[in-house]
């Protein structure tokens, strides 16, 4: 039997020791590093190379979105599973475009994760089953559809200033200039149609994308 390798990224210890336990309760999967931030989640991929990267979304610093496009974009062959308390439209259909392979909600996650794991080792796509009608669903809000035609990046700065991050704030998570960042910031109040950081935040509260 071979082995799958695992990665988990999670700002939780109580979560991760709790998967941790469940993957050791396997007999073909191993917790081989685990990472609490963004960052680490990268560095530990490059270093360990797992089989499987399973990665929660709201993390502090870049958060598990951004992690996952750097991943892919050093190694597009990088197997990703997706585990968060947004059943969202919007952060799953990023994930996905990303290229990650799966999306579990936290909710269920302690009943799908083995299964989750081995078929996205596998190559396969999996996503939760409470999940599943997000990705048939034909029409989407006006709003919704705005924002999924702003770039990985751009989101990336949109969800982080709806967080009340500033400028500076989100140059030092994602690892670029604040001119870049701000650069970003204009793009998406000209594409999502705002005027300014608090019309911001609402929308990405009307969106489910981040917590009133």
């Amino acid at each position: 039997m071979k082995r799958i390798s695992v990665l988990l990224a999670d700002d939780h210890e109580v979560v991760r020791g709790g998967f941790r336990r469940l993957f050791e309760s396997t007999a073909d999967i191993d917790v081989v590093a685990e990472a609490t931030r963004g960052e680490e989640a990268y560095s530990a991929y490059l270093e360990h190379a797992p089989t499987v990267v399973v990665m929660d979304i709201s993390m502090p610093g870049c958060g598990g979105l951004d992690a996952s496009r750097r991943i892919l974009a050093r190694d597009n062959s990088a197997r990703i599973l997706v585990f968060s308390v947004h059943e969202n439209e919007l952060f799953l259909n990023r994930a996905l475009e990303l290229g990650v392979l799966g999306y579990i909600s936290k909710r269920s996650a302690s009943r799908v994760m083995v299964e989750a794991v081995r078929q996205v080792a596998g190559g396969m796509l999996f996503v939760g089953q409470e999940l599943l009608p997000l990705l048939v669903k034909r029409r989407c809000s006006d709003e919704q559809q705005r924002v999924g035609e702003l770039t990985a990046r751009e989101f990336e700065v949109f969800r982080l200033r709806a967080e009340g991050k500033s400028v500076n704030d989100i140059a030092r998570l994602l690892n670029v200039s604040p001119k870049t960042v701000g650069h970003h910031n204009t793009s998406v109040k000209q594409k999502l149609g705002l005027e300014n950081a608090a019309e911001l935040t609402r929308l990405a509260i009307r969106l489910g994308l981040v917590s009133p």
